[in-house]
């Protein structure tokens, strides 16, 4: 009988020489599989908070009292920290802390955290030189917060999904601006 060592009990050439095949046949799938994961980290959530680093700064809204829009500090230990706020009348009416974080296995997750509400985290599904998308399927708005930088230097970012059963969005256009302290109206 012939030898096929990396078989136990008696072999044959038929034997020996399907194990082998099939032996092959999974390297060459496994590699292929490694290959197209390797070539295309964006739809496998590979990604690095620093790819995000366009968004640190402050961004002025463009739409809101003066004072109202976020605050991105620069990417450092794998997170970006973040702070947002909208004034009306020279109140606060809406605040959160934000956080983009790495997880082990690569991928990017944005949490949001108001003060005296369960904060909430979305899921990377697009990241890019100019653009962020992150996704939670939950029953809760919004599903989806989106920040992209337009070609002029401006951001937008969108928070949408359903509401009511109905498909919302709701824009935040921002500026860059500096992060100096200006003191609201009234405030």
């Amino acid at each position: 009988m012939p030898e096929c060592t990396f078989l136990p009990g008696p072999a044959t050439g038929r034997r020996c020489a399907a194990a082998a095949l099939a032996v092959m046949a999974g390297l060459v799938l496994h590699g292929a599989a490694a290959a197209q994961a390797a070539s295309a980290p964006q739809a496998r959530g590979l990604h690095s908070v620093r790819t995000l680093h366009w968004l640190a700064g402050c961004w002025h809204s463009e739409i809101d009292e003066p004072g109202s829009g976020e605050q991105w500090m620069a990417p450092a230990g794998g997170t970006m920290l973040g702070a947002a706020r909208m004034l009306k009348g020279g109140r606060v009416v809406q605040a959160e802390f934000l956080q983009v974080r790495e997880t082990a296995t690569g991928t990017l997750v944005y949490s949001t955290h108001p003060p005296g509400q369960p904060g909430r985290s979305f899921v990377a599904t697009e990241i890019g030189a100019t653009v962020a998308v992150f996704e939670n399927p939950g029953p809760d708005f919004p599903q989806r917060v989106i920040y992209r930088l337009q070609p002029d230097g401006r951001l937008a970012a969108r928070a949408e999904g359903l509401r009511n059963g109905e498909l919302r969005g709701v824009d935040f256009p921002m500026r860059r601006g500096a992060c100096t302290a200006q003191p609201a109206p009234g405030g």
